[in-house]
């Protein structure tokens, strides 16, 4: 197995993973827990990733990033090199990308939430943001971690968004899943099994994860019961 490639690829899970809880919590909480009528359209345009090719997202990204735009020019200019054929450029192609797997189970954790709490900690005076973070976060602490777990094996897996914004630059955006199509390329079949099985793997125990955790939630509470 490529382990500068695995190495590459869990260091961008992580960041991206990071990077999505703080931008997913807010955005959850708006569509799930506010009012505004333009909430649909901002639902539809964070499942987008869902039903989009990843290579249209690549394509589009790579120009956007690009010198051959403004704002590619400006970004540019601000950070001194191209984001495209980077580890940062991954790292925004892979927020985009995993986006709706983080955002979508908060925003059904969320809506689970029995509004009569919330509505009790209105009348006890609490801000939104107060009501957010200490009413409906904890109750809804099983999604952020599926949504946690998601975003990260989502980004490990990811291909077609990071080939076509990062190529296969050794040590810089040479992810698992483009040594496993190297491998392949070079009739590499051996390591390319071995590479396939820990992506198995890695895989299977994130949705025993998921699955199993409310399980046992389920379990304990009609054991107190």
């Amino acid at each position: 197995m490529d382990n500068e490639a695995l190495l590459l690829t869990l260091r961008l899970a992580l960041t991206t993973t990071i990077v999505l809880m703080l931008l997913a919590l807010p955005i959850a909480g708006w569509i799930a827990l506010g009012s505004s009528r333009i909430r649909p359209f901002a639902e539809a345009l964070v499942a987008l990733p869902l039903v989009l090719p990843p290579t249209v997202i690549g394509f589009y990204l790579l120009v956007w990033l690009g010198p051959l735009t403004r704002p590619g020019r400006a970004l540019i200019s601000l950070i001194g090199h191209p984001l495209a054929f980077s580890f940062s450029g991954l790292v925004v192609g892979s927020v985009i990308y995993s986006l709706p797997f983080a955002v979508q189970p908060l925003i059904a954790g969320l809506r689970a939430v029995d509004r009569r709490y919330l509505d009790a900690a209105t009348v006890l005076g609490a801000s939104p943001l107060r009501r957010f973070r200490s009413v409906a976060l904890p109750l809804a602490r099983l999604s952020v971690l599926t949504a946690c777990i998601l975003t990260f094996t989502h980004t490990v897996g990811e291909f077609g968004v990071v080939l076509m914004l990062g190529g296969s630059i050794p040590g810089r955006t040479r992810t698992i899943s483009i040594s496993l199509y190297d491998q392949v390329q070079s009739f590499e079949y051996a390591a390319a099994n071995r590479t396939a099985l820990a992506l198995l793997v890695l895989s299977a125990i994130a949705l025993v994860l998921i699955y199993a955790r409310p399980w046992r939630t389920r379990n304990q509470e009609r054991h107190n019961g």
